[in-house]
């Protein structure tokens, strides 16, 4: 799993990981996993994985992962052997030393190889339900671990539980006046030269479509028509399904910040966007593992 050109492939591309989901009801398909010196494990600690020092994830075998961890299989390997996850909150102390230090996946997910991205976001995903989420939220009785780590039984009700994810829509807005300009936002949260697409969760009975003209408006008071579809990105954080859409504005002299979430909006050129892709200028621009960027460096190369 050697790192790649992220400019060349899909943010945190989750499809590339082989999930072995038709095995996940075998009895003892963990225990046997965990005692197979072939299996592979991804150890979490927080948010954060130990990277190789040729940058790719740093892999251990069952017997160097921490035994209190929350563990599960995420798969299997190209020769078929098991590949586990094995989760620790972030308030622990570190487990071991990695050769290249631990990271997040915001930043160090955009420089990872297909399939240790793919490990990375699935693993990121499931080890906060497994770790976040004992109790049934039904009646409150702690919950057995069953299917591999993929789903929750609770022995007093006997309910199953299944880890939660909520979708969002990710847009970035094209001018009707000039194919050359794109409008972002600037979070609160954020530094002034900090801008990216406008994102935010559907609410419910809300289509996808529905859910881009809301957002849209609510955040940089444009309306918005032409809604097209561009990819999506599993990002948990904390546990979302971003879906990346391209829109147009009706009218660019509408655009405006709602002043609490997003404090600025601006229209930029094409050449504007391609200096902050370079990193050349102080327009500060997503990440690599943010489908956000894809969005605008497609957009900028007028791929969109």
């Amino acid at each position: 799993m050697t790192a790649s050109d992220s400019s060349r492939r899909e943010p945190l591309p989750a499809g590339s990981l082989y999930r072995a989901a038709e095995e996940r009801s075998t009895p003892g398909l963990l225990d046997s996993a965990r005692t197979d010196r072939a299996s592979r494990v991804l150890v979490l600690h927080g948010d954060r994985a130990p990277l190789a020092s040729s940058g790719a994830l740093h892999w251990v075998a069952p017997e160097d992962a921490p035994e209190s961890a929350a563990w599960a299989l995420l798969g299997r390997t190209a020769g078929g052997h098991p590949i586990l996850l094995a989760a620790i909150p972030g308030a622990d102390a570190e487990p071991f030393g990695a050769p290249a230090g631990w990271r997040s996946l915001r930043t160090a997910g955009g420089d990872l190889g297909d399939g240790d991205a793919a490990a990375f976001v699935t693993g990121l995903s499931l080890g906060r339900w497994l770790l976040d989420a004992p109790h049934c939220p039904a009646c409150g009785s702690l919950t057995m671990v069953v299917d591999a780590g993929w789903s929750r039984r609770c022995p007093s009700c006997g309910r199953q539980h299944f880890p939660r994810t909520d979708p969002a829509v990710i847009v970035a807005v094209t001018s009707p006046e000039d194919p050359d300009r794109l409008l972002l936002g600037s979070n609160a949260l954020w530094g002034a030269d900090r801008f990216s697409c406008f994102a935010g969760f559907v609410e419910a009975g809300e289509s996808l479509e529905a859910a881009v003209v809301r957002e849209v408006g609510e955040e940089a008071g444009v309306s918005v028509s032409d809604v097209r579809y561009r990819g999506s990105q599993a990002w948990p954080y904390p546990r979302s399904l971003m879906v990346g859409f391209l829109a147009t504005a009706d009218a660019e002299a509408a655009a405006r910040p709602d002043g609490e979430e997003i404090v600025a909006v601006r229209w930029f050129s094409r050449d504007e966007i391609g200096a902050g892709l370079a990193g050349v200028s102080d327009l500060v621009l997503p990440g690599t593992a943010s489908i956000a960027r894809r969005l605008i460096r497609d957009w900028h190369r007028g791929t969109a």
